[in-house]
């Protein structure tokens, strides 16, 4: 066999060491009947925080459906997060990721970050095609009209204020497509540990109602009030359900003290995965704007999600739950710090919570 009969065009082709196929039935190119011939290769490029990531995995989908053997990489800073069955080639973001991306063709690539470093990489990557955000020598710039608008809403809090579509919306029409409620891929693992396995038989018969207490601290105006937590999960118990308490490390030592006064069940903190996997359990997740809010919308679960200081239009539940905003409205659009003496979102009464449990379980 020489050089020239290699298919360097198969899915199954690893680069430098041997294929599947090669490894475990000793096949070679030529000849071979499991050659699969790549069609077109999309770059996508989504730096930016977990639940972003998750909320764009909608275009592996589309992109699956439209062209059924492409090769898709993404580049990301959280490669654990995205579905590794449904993408190709999953890159870290780090110098040798770049690089390699730099010299590599392709026919479709998107960036939808607007930070520097990833329009720098979309003006440089070589792509027939090229959508979402580059840079225009000192500054950010869409890669076609398609996303000027989004760049607008970016830089403009009044005109994102007048925004009636979702983000995902939004995103397929930056890549020139239409969005039709394709859903969130997500990776998920069965949660094998012990203690888990023990709060799961506490809550045998119960509807288990997942209560995420934090919401980061980049806005920490999206926070519901402690008191309120604390009476909500001492009436979803009066009422039979098996509230469970769900947070990072940054609502570890709160989500303590709401289980101590309680006795609400509170795993504690776990990795990524077993967080993603104890979710799962759940049968209706209440959250603010945050990471939980897509890993329940990426694991199919209803969702109760508290909305301030952000455009309500923005966030895609697929018909499963519902928002909840305070019904004096909020000032603070984007905010991080609340222009009003009494905090808007302790106008989201615990009836109103409750009540939408029990609308959407």
């Amino acid at each position: 066999m020489n050089i020239q009969q290699v298919k360097f065009d198969c899915h199954h082709f690893k680069g430098g060491i041997p294929c599947k196929p090669n490894k475990e039935r000793n096949k070679t190119c030529d000849g071979c009947n499991e050659y699969s011939p790549i069609g077109k290769r999309i770059l996508i490029i989504k730096l930016g925080a977990i639940g972003d990531v998750i909320r764009t995995t909608p275009l592996i989908v589309k992109f699956r459906e439209m062209y059924p053997d492409c090769h898709i990489s993404w580049l990301t800073q959280s490669p654990d997060i995205l579905p590794k069955s449904k993408i190709n080639e999953i890159y870290k973001f780090e110098f040798t990721s770049v690089y390699i991306l730099q010299n590599k063709e392709f026919d479709i690539a998107i960036n939808l970050d607007k930070e520097y470093e990833a329009c720098a990489l979309l003006q440089q990557v070589k792509a027939t095609e090229k959508y979402g955000f580059t840079l225009d020598n000192y500054h950010i710039s869409p890669a076609t009209p398609a996303a000027a608008h989004k760049l607008i809403t970016g830089l403009f809090d009044n005109i994102s204020q007048q925004n009636t579509k979702s983000y995902l919306e939004e995103i397929f029409e930056i890549c020139h497509l239409k969005f039709n409620y394709e859903e969130y891929l997500l990776d998920v693992d069965e949660p094998l540990n012990i203690k888990w396995k023990k709060l799961a038989n506490e809550a045998s018969g119960k509807n288990i109602i997942g209560l995420n207490t934090g919401c980061g601290v980049r806005w920490l105006t999206r926070l519901w009030p402690e008191e309120y937590w604390i009476e909500l999960i001492g009436k979803l118990q009066n009422k039979g359900y098996y509230p469970l308490i769900l947070g990072g490390p940054e609502e570890h030592e709160q989500n303590q003290k709401y289980a101590k006064i309680t006795g609400a069940s509170y795993p504690g903190v776990y990795s990524l995965k077993e967080f993603i996997a104890i979710a799962n359990q759940c049968d209706l997740i209440v959250s603010a704007v945050s990471m939980m809010m897509h890993i329940a919308t990426g694991l199919k679960k209803p969702l109760v999600l508290f909305v301030n200081i952000f455009n309500p239009y923005e966030f895609e539940l697929y018909g499963r739950g519902e928002i909840i905003q305070p019904p004096t409205g909020c000032d603070c659009y984007y905010g991080s710090t609340c222009k009003r003496s009494n905090h808007c979102m302790n106008d989201i009464s615990v009836e109103m919570v409750l009540n939408a449990i029990k609308r959407n379980i």
